[in-house]
């Protein structure tokens, strides 16, 4: 059916193969040409490939696969002393700022002690002037009622009936 629509040439290919292996023919001639490690299951020229040759190994891919695999080593080896050598940072940032903030307490404890010290001298400064001003009242309260006792008694009642005013409203 197909010779009479091919020219001549071809029809001597088709008498030699048929077209279905003519293209599975150039798939595995450009398979292995592209890809050397894979067995072309629709090539010809091989047997029957089993499930387990579906990819066949070369020395190479298995010396990249190790290199891989050394590198990644080597990396995991340096990631875990940079880890080791952070660690070890922070704890000595760690321990120094512990130092630090532990004379950084001891100062301000010093400093507060020195302030209620200093406010402590004030306050009994303070103190002793007003009872001193407090006895020179008392005293020169107690000499003024002793001068003038009618006016005080008299001042006093007056004060009382204000107050009782006060209140009573």
């Amino acid at each position: 059916m197909y010779d009479k629509k091919l020219p001549p040439p071809y029809k001597s290919l088709l008498a030699i193969r048929p077209i279905g292996a003519r293209i599975r023919a150039h798939a595995s001639t450009a398979t292995n040409n592209f890809y050397p490690i894979m067995n072309d299951p629709h090539s010809t020229n091989s047997p029957t490939p089993s499930p387990e040759a579906g990819f066949a190994q070369a020395p190479a891919v298995n010396q990249a696969a190790q290199d891989l695999r050394s590198a990644a080593g080597e990396k995991i080896k340096d990631l875990t002393a940079q880890a080791a050598s952070l660690k070890d940072k922070a704890i000595e940032s760690a321990e120094h700022f512990r130092d630090v903030a532990s004379e950084k307490a001891r100062e301000a404890r010093a400093s507060a002690g020195e302030k209620a010290h200093h406010f402590k001298e004030i306050a009994e400064d303070q103190w002793s002037e007003t009872r001193e001003k407090a006895l020179e009242f008392h005293s020169t309260a107690e000499d003024y009622i002793r001068e003038h006792p009618t006016k005080c008694v008299l001042g006093a009642l007056g004060i009382g009936f204000l107050i009782g005013l006060i209140v009573r409203r």
